[in-house]
This record gives C-alpha cells, structure tokens and sequence, in this order.
C-alpha cells in the first residue's frame, strides 16, 4: 500500500525525486573523463515509470532528452520485457531511430527492482567524445560512415560488464579511455538513482511508484491543458529556412489548437538528404515538446503528463522524420530550428512570451588527428551565437539555446588539444537591431600547434543571408555567421585539414531583434556602444 498524496506530500515526494536525479547529473560530472560532459554539460539523467513513463529529469539536462530517454528505455523493453531483467542488468544503444537520433550519443538504462520486481528505470544520455567512423561531420552521406552502431543490447548483467563489449567499444573509438570512462561515468549516475529511489522508498513506505507518478502526470497535464485553453483556438503557420547544402532547406510547421491540444504538423518540409542533417522524429518531437513547454508552461519540471495534450506529425521520409540508412549526426543543425518555429508560430498568440530568432543552431568544431606519440585523438569543442530579444529585454549575447550546452573553455581546448586560440571575443555589431537588441555572436580563432595536419568539421548554421536569424515585432535579423581558414571563408559542411601553424577562425551569428528599432531607449544604444556591443555610430 502506498501513503496518500496529499499535497503536501506529493511536493516533498517531487521534489525529492528531482534532487536524485540532480545529485546523479552531479556524480556523472564529476567522475566523467571528457570536455563534452564535464564542461559542456551535454548529458541527461532520468527517472520513469517501469513501463519508461518520464517522471522526473535532473535540472541541467539537455532538453531534447526530456522525450528520447523515456521513448528509448520503451524500446528496451520491446527488446528485453521485464521478465527477461535482473538486478544488476543495464541496457544500452546509440540506434538513431531508438535513441536520440545521432550515434555519439550513448542511451543506457537499469531498471530498479524492489521485491523482486521491476518499479522503475534510471535512465541516462551522453554525448561520447567519439564513436569511431569519420569525425562528426556535415558531409557523410549514410549511417554506416558516422561510426559504431550499437544494437539494443545488455551491456551490463548481474553488475558485471560484457567484456566483449568493451574490446569492441575500445578497438573502434580514437580515445577508448575517454569513451569508457564517460560510460562508467553513466553507469555510476544510475547506480546513484537506483540506491537513493529505493532508499527513498523505503522511507516512504512505497512499495511502487505508478500511484505517484500517475498523481504527477495528472497534474502536469492538467496544467498543460490549462495553459493551452488560455490561447485563442485556431491554426497558426511559421517557416523557417536553413543553410542546407547546396541550397537551403526550407521547414514548414502548421500549428493547430482546439479543444485543450494542441498538434503540430510538419507537411511541407523539404525531403531528407544524403547528408548528415537529417532528423529522426524523437529528436523532432522532443523539441516540439519542449518549445511549447517553454512558453506554455516553463515552471512545471519535465514529465509524461506535460506532454500528453501535444501530439507531432511529419511526413515520413522529410528532413524532420528520417528514414534508415540516413545519416544523422548533425541532426541539431536543422533539430533545434523547431523550438524557435514553435514559438514563432505562437507570436500572435502571445506576443509578451514571444522571442526573436536566436543565432543557434548550436556551433560546435569536432577535431581529429595523431599525437607526437603516434596515438590517435580526438575531440570536440562547443560555441554558442547571440540570443533573440524579446518583448521584456535584449537578447544575452553569446547563449545557447535550445540546447543548454556551454561553451568550452578556452583553458580546456588548449589542455585538451594541439589548438592554441588566438582570440575569443564577441562579435561586435552582430545583433539584430530593435526595441530590444538581439545577443551578439562571438568570434574564436584556434591554431594548429600540432607536429602534423588535424581533420576539422563544423556544426555551423546560419551561414547564409536567407538563413540568419530573424527579428520579431519589427526587429532586424542578427547578422550571420562564418568559418574562415587562413583567411578563406569555407563551406562549414565538409571536413578540412588544418596543417601545422595554420588557423580557423569560427565567428558565430548574432540573434534577431524584438520591435521597431526606432523606439530603443537612447540610453540603452549610448551603453551598447560604450561595452562595444555595437560600433560607435550604430543606429539600435
């Protein structure tokens, strides 16, 4: 028998769910062995349901992940029902299609078992620093390029790890030790929500934990259709245009909202390609979700019931529904378009929570190469661009949105790599101008101090003129960005070699602006030009 769930009582239980899972994100930090997770923060820890129903997310996750994590351990059970696990088990895969939709990033879960059952999942995702293949690039043209494709499978039983796994893992990855040990890393994040969910149980006099998650899922989405009733019903259009390859890719939405729900419709996007950007629909619905979410209804935590009166669609075989083999590891660089068409799409709803365009995708350089001791590396690096302005404020400059990944210190690349950054500033002048100024972009230049040539590709959008980031109310589109080798501006979606002594210089794009450009305080141009946001004779 379960307590009952007062208020009171299912805050503190809520709450304390959250604080396992955060204290699991915190132990993976701190025993991880690469930038990606350590710095940059591009991992997820999750508790669900023992049928994969989300339940609670540690605060600092990647938001995407808030949906593939659940949908991924659903899929474990398809492969492994519960009377196939045991204590100790841990499941794995990097599936595109099963996981989040690119293979560096590595889904395991444990399910937890209390008197002899299975009552819950601890769930976790990261971002390896390398999968073996090419490096992550733009450019490959199926699945099979971009490295190892892990099968669902049992990477642990019984607490003991399949070895033949591991031999597996290290003979195909540049950095074994980093890959293994980000692993272990996980490993370690659901040893910690396994122990502190039972001992929490235990506590509580919990003998499962469906009865809470249900009264969490129920509130959650009665919040959710609360939220969605105080819109005026109606179908509302946004889209939106990416750098593509040869030619931009257009990406079209058609929002519908009636009766509490609210459906999302992606007819009309432009066709996969035979490139790395395609997007599989987890990852398209995770950001769906989640830009709804943001503007609906940003203070409730991350759980099944928020996203119960959301439903996505996409034509199977577009860039946003992909189909095998397409590659996918640069998903994010047309994924995290769909929050900010989302929110575009609700502007005339709601103006007051609307915000500009923001000069994201996420940037990233990924880097591989031969050390003077003839052992292989390789890693990768994150920078962010400008934030939009919005009806209340400007723009952050510099910020990473959707994805809440940080830039890479400039001390960590140059511990962690033969690059020396020559400069790391903001760009200035490269927000869109408006009531609110958008964020300014930033400018990095790295140089090759390795004995012999490094492979380099980029996660780079918003490249082309057609593609920068768009204002809002009014506002002027924040200028875009580049990649430039010794002084060259480059197509940012192939490899290039970076011989010793050369130099690439990243300068990432600035977000749009929010209102006429006339009715900015003098004040607040008089001190953008003062902090060098924007030149001295700039009209914002």
């Amino acid at each position: 028998m379960n307590p009952t769930l007062d208020p009171i009582t299912l805050e503190l239980l809520w709450t304390r769910m959250i604080s396992i899972v955060d204290e699991a994100a915190a132990a993976m930090v701190r025993t991880s062995f690469s930038t990606i997770v350590r710095e940059s923060n591009d991992f997820a820890c999750v508790l669900t349901t023992a049928d994969g129903r989300s339940v609670a997310q540690a605060t600092n996750s990647i938001p995407s992940f808030m949906n593939t994590m659940p949908r991924t351990i659903r899929h474990f059970l398809e492969a492994f029902p519960l009377d196939q696990l045991e204590p100790g088990d841990v499941l794995i895969t990097n599936d595109i299609w099963q996981g989040t939709g690119h293979l560096p990033d590595i889904s395991v879960a444990k399910p937890i078992f209390q008197g002899g059952k299975v009552v819950a999942w601890a769930g976790s995702v990261a971002h390896a620093p390398d999968i073996g293949g090419r490096i992550r690039s733009a450019d490959a043209r199926e699945v099979y390029e971009e490295g190892l494709q892990i099968p669902i499978m049992k990477v642990m039983r019984k607490g003991e790890i399949d070895a033949t796994f591991e031999r597996i893992i290290r003979k195909n990855v540049r950095e074994p030790d980093q890959v293994m040990g980000d692993l272990f890393a996980q490993f370690t994040a659901l040893r910690m929500i396994e122990s502190r969910m039972l001992a929490l149980m235990a506590e509580r006099g919990l003998t499962e934990i469906d009865t809470l998650a249900g009264e969490i899922h129920a509130r959650s989405e009665k919040a959710m259709r609360a939220a969605i009733r105080g819109l005026p019903e109606g179908v509302y259009r946004r889209s939106a245009i990416s750098d593509g390859l040869d030619h931009p890719i257009k990406l079209a939405l058609t929002l519908t909202i009636k009766d509490g729900e609210i459906t999302v419709d992606y007819a009309g996007t432009d066709a996969q390609v035979p490139r790395s950007i395609n997007v599989c629909l987890a990852y398209t619905i995770a950001y769906t979700c989640y830009g709804l979410r943001a503007v609906l209804l940003p203070n409730v935590p991350n759980n099944e019931g928020v996203m119960a009166p959301i439903h996505v669609k996409a034509p199977e075989g577009c860039i946003l529904n992909s189909q095998p083999p397409a590659a996918g590891g640069a998903r994010a660089l047309i994924g995290h378009f769909v929050p900010m068409m989302v929110i575009g799409a609700l502007a005339d709803a709601m103006p007051e929570r609307a915000i500009a365009a923001v000069g994201s995708p996420l940037w990233c350089v990924n880097l591989s190469g031969v050390r003077e001791s003839g052992t292989p590396f390789t890693n990768l690096f994150f920078m962010n661009g400008g934030y939009g302005g919005s009806h209340k404020q400007d723009g952050a400059n510099v910020l990473s949105w959707p994805s809440n990944i940080s830039s890479t210190p400039v001390e960590m690349i140059e511990k962690m790599s033969p690059l020396h950054v020559r400069h790391r500033q903001l760009r200035t002048g490269t927000g869109g101008a408006g009531m609110h100024r958008g964020g300014t972009g930033q400018a990095i230049a790295f140089e090759n101090r390795n004995k012999t040539p490094i492979v380099v590709s980029f996660m780079a959008e918003r490249t082309r003129d057609e593609a920068a980031a768009q204002g809002l109310a009014g506002g002027q589109p924040g200028a875009p960005g580049a990649v430039i080798l010794n002084g060259v501006t480059v197509n940012p979606k192939v490899q290039h070699v970076l011989n010793p002594g050369e130099v690439v210089e990243l300068l990432t794009p600035g977000g749009g602006g929010f209102g006429p450009a006339g009715q900015r305080d003098p004040a607040a141009t008089l001190r953008d030009a003062q902090d060098g946001y924007v030149g001295a004779a700039a009209n914002q």
